[in-house]
């Protein structure tokens, strides 16, 4: 209130907007598996998806056909739709976002229909998402990734700590029978040599 208003002369000077602001909507059509969840909920019926089902073959010999859903057509009537964004909330698969775009404007209500490669162009322009708080929890796909690698890396760990003690067991057995075997050929030299004597001091004394 204490400083006089600027007008921003559009088109040459381009507005700031918010990072939520919600112009148009994106299509991510890798994710997108045509479950029709966003089309059923929109409340103005305005998007429109056609599909067709391909088999596909099995994964390993002696497997199981499958059949997938192969979009067709995704397209959006921006001239019904009311940007409630309930689209995008409930998409499971997150294949819809919102775009800040907002020069679409046309000079007939027909054209208002964009199909699925110009939803695609937009989601190009969606801002990436926000950093999460350093105070928030930990999400929990990124907690159960993180769990398994470490519970996997524990089993690693134990299982070369096992290998490592085999490995030391076998190398003290060895070293055991060598020791044996060492010894018991030292004592059986040590009897030879014994032995040798004993019979040459007894044939020296028998000649005596």
């Amino acid at each position: 209130m204490t400083r006089r208003s600027v007008t921003a002369q559009y088109p040459d000077a381009q507005p700031e907007l918010p990072p939520r602001t919600r112009g148009v909507i994106g299509l991510f059509e890798e994710n997108c598996t045509v479950c029709m969840l966003c089309a059923r909920e929109c409340p103005d019926w305005c998007i429109y998806i056609d599909s067709h089902k391909e088999t596909v073959p099995p994964a390993a010999p002696g497997g199981r056909e499958r059949s997938r859903n192969v979009l067709d057509r995704f397209a959006i009537d921006f001239s019904l739709c009311m940007y409630c964004g309930i689209c995008i909330e409930v998409c499971p698969f997150d294949a819809l976002f919102w775009s800040p775009e907002f020069e679409y404007a046309e000079t007939d209500i027909h054209e208002l229909t964009h199909e699925r490669d110009k939803l695609r162009e937009w989601m190009w322009t969606v801002p990436a998402p926000p950093a999460l708080d350093p105070a928030a929890e930990e999400p929990k796909e990124v907690a159960a990734a993180r769990k398994a690698a470490e519970k996997l890396a524990a089993q690693e760990a134990k299982a070369a700590a096992e290998a490592a003690e085999a490995a030391e067991a076998t190398g003290a057995a060895d070293n055991a029978a060598d020791n044996a075997a060492d010894n018991a050929a030292d004592n059986a030299a040590d009897n030879a040599a014994d032995n040798a004597a004993g019979n040459v001091a007894g044939n020296t004394e028998g000649d005596a």
